[in-house]
């Protein structure tokens, strides 16, 4: 059964509920079946229903190959509960659905959750309203509490009273509170031509984004990368870096510790228990819907986009969940390639384990959503394998802010205010197809910059190399087809192969032959 990939924006769990009813309802095999001497017609076994659905979520990229049997069984307790499915009975509301030859069917219509209606949306051409105030406000100046921003014309605005043109002007002096925007904006707006959704405010509030976090992420870390607080109250208990350490590097654990059939499970529990009773998932319940979409990036031709949008988006955690993310994923991560590491269950693989375990410590809703375990797993799965890559400081970043900060001491300034001049820009509404036609236009621009980032990428193997501009040409043609319009353009990209030279031929001494005379 074919599927769609859901495209990042607000309600998307919602929108991968009612895309796995549909595909359900219109791929499952109905048959007649015989139960307690009764023919029932277009009906289903609940373990069927089980091989079927476990076998599309794998296959759906939207979830991944580590969804378990188990969670596909807890989605179809949530189908019959939500009534998109009833027993032969036609009973439902209940989840109490096992996996065994207990008969189901769908009835008469299987209902789609509702996606609420958004107001028309207001795009602005330049930087917005917070950007302004922020860094253009005239700070003491009576004239500016009067005027609308909005509907300034800066060529007809008058110069402040009482300033001369003979006086010299000043370099603008950035506060602290300059810096914590610089950050914050640079950082949001890198996120948003990552994410390439119309409005990254359509997924995250930017009122409750704290700069304080990312500049304390970005600045405050040890040789490994690694968050350190100064305030250690908010750290890992003693006893819990202790576990986890342990099983991090098992079997080399302290020899002081004690050891008995059985002592790494409990370990291992010492820790799950410990994630489990912290308030909050690590990812926040603040940034759900953030991460959720991100999500929608875990394609093997959005890789590189996918760890660069949870690299920026892990920056906006608190510095001690961030740093409580870090050790875990580096924790699980070694565990699930130790081949010494012993069975921690006697069914479960160590790999999936780790998965199932601490998918929902690390992101979950507030409000407990149908969908929340497998999103959970397909991050958490993502997570475990590029966290190397997604956890560390982001160089471009930084870059990026010290360039900005550069170029706003070097605007000019109001004589004597020591005040930036300020920039005004104009709002209007735009249509829903205009918005449509925008999104779009954002997304390809961030697909062309990511081939171009693969064709310039020096460290690729060849091979690799073309095994990812061939899924790129898959997924884009159009996109491919511009860049590579004809065939001896893309064979160009290959022609240019060092020559190998020839080995040194070394001068060899010719043995000397001996006679029988000698």
């Amino acid at each position: 059964m074919s599927s769609h990939i859901v495209t990042p924006g607000p309600y998307r769990a919602t929108k991968l509920w009612n895309e796995v009813t549909k595909l359900f309802r219109a791929g499952m095999p109905l048959k007649k079946h015989r139960q307690h001497f009764r023919v029932y017609t277009n009906c289903f076994t609940a373990s069927a229903a089980v091989d079927w659905l476990h076998e599309l979520l794998k296959s759906n990229s939207n979830f991944g190959p580590d969804v378990t049997r188990q969670q596909t069984v807890q989605l179809l307790k949530k189908f019959l509960k939500n009534h998109v499915i009833e027993d032969v009975k036609c009973r439902w509301g209940m989840e109490d659905l096992e996996d065994n030859s207990h008969l189901y069917r769908f009835p008469s219509t299987s209902p789609l959750k509702p996606i609420p209606n958004r107001a028309p949306v207001l795009r602005k051409k330049s930087i917005s309203m917070m950007d302004r105030e922020s860094f253009f406000k005239f700070r003491g100046s009576k004239k500016f509490d009067k005027e609308i921003l909005e509907n300034v014309d800066p060529e007809t605005q008058e110069s402040p009273v009482g300033s001369s043109s003979s006086e010299t002007e000043h370099c603008r002096e950035l506060t602290e509170d300059d810096i914590q925007v610089i950050w914050k904006n640079v950082t949001l707006t890198h996120l948003q031509k990552l994410v390439g959704s119309g409005s990254l405010e359509d997924v995250l509030d930017p009122a409750q984004v704290n700069p304080q976090f990312i500049i304390y992420n970005m600045t405050k870390v040890n040789k490994h990368g690694v968050v350190s607080l100064e305030d250690k109250t908010d750290d890992l208990p003693h006893w819990v870096l202790s576990a986890m350490k342990c099983l991090a590097n098992w079997p080399k654990y302290d020899s002081n510790q004690p050891t008995y059939p059985g002592f790494e499970r409990d370990v291992f529990k010492t820790v799950s228990d410990y994630f489990y009773s912290l308030s909050q998932p690590l990812l926040t319940y603040q940034y759900y819907e953030l991460f959720v979409n991100i999500l929608g990036l875990l394609q093997p031709s959005l890789e590189r986009v996918a760890i660069e949008g949870l690299q920026l988006c892990t920056l906006l955690l608190p510095p001690a969940s961030r740093r409580k993310l870090q050790l875990l994923l580096r924790m699980i991560s070694r565990m699930s390639q130790n081949v010494d590491m012993p069975r921690l269950h006697d069914i479960i693989g160590t790999r999936t384990l780790l998965v199932q375990t601490f998918s929902r410590c690390v992101l979950s809703c507030e409000e407990v959503g149908d969908l929340d375990e497998l999103l959970a797993t397909r991050l958490l799965s993502f997570l475990m394998d590029h966290h190397q890559e997604v956890l560390q400081v982001p160089v471009y970043l930084r870059n990026a802010v010290e360039d900005h900060i550069s170029y706003l001491k070097s605007l000019t300034t109001y004589p004597g205010s020591g005040v930036a001049m300020p920039t005004y820009s104009f709002c209007r509404l735009i249509s829903t197809q205009e918005f449509e036609e925008q999104k779009l236009s954002v997304s390809q621009t961030a697909l062309a910059d990511l081939l171009e980032s693969l064709i310039k990428d020096k460290t690729m193997s060849v091979k690799e190399k073309k095994k990812k501009l061939k899924l790129f040409q898959k997924e884009y043609p159009d996109i491919y087809s511009r860049r590579f319009p004809t065939t001896e353009s893309e064979a160009q990209l290959f022609a240019d192969k060092p020559k190998i030279k020839p080995p040194m031929l070394l001068s060899i001494k010719k043995a000397k032959t001996f006679s029988i005379r000698n």
